[in-house]
């Protein structure tokens, strides 16, 4: 329960920063950030913030995985392919929507 509220709230400050696509909202909404997070990092997966994922890589920051899903205009139709899929979240956003 405790994550479901960091991840409202944390769905309530990107709308607040400017993101303003509701699929996008919806579909991170949707996806379990702290699934994709180690262990020790999952109490912070619904921050604002990246976080390591092993090996010198982290998952991005939700404001600039928001952000880069909106420059790329996708919609229902688009087949896309990510390539450094690190841990995936970004992938798993993108699958709602494409």
């Amino acid at each position: 329960m405790i994550s479901e509220t960091k991840k409202i709230r944390l769905i309530l400050a990107l709308r607040q920063s400017g993101i303003t696509n509701t699929g996008i909202l919806a579909a991170m909404e949707r996806v379990p950030r702290d699934r994709f997070v180690p262990e020790a990092f999952r109490d912070r997966a619904y921050e604002d913030t990246a976080l390591p994922i092993g090996h010198g890589q982290t998952v991005s920051q939700p404001q600039i995985v928001a952000r880069m899903i909106e420059a790329l205009a996708v919609h229902d139709r688009v087949k896309l392919l990510e390539i450094g899929t690190g841990s995936g979240y970004q992938t798993a956003i993108l699958s709602y929507l494409c």
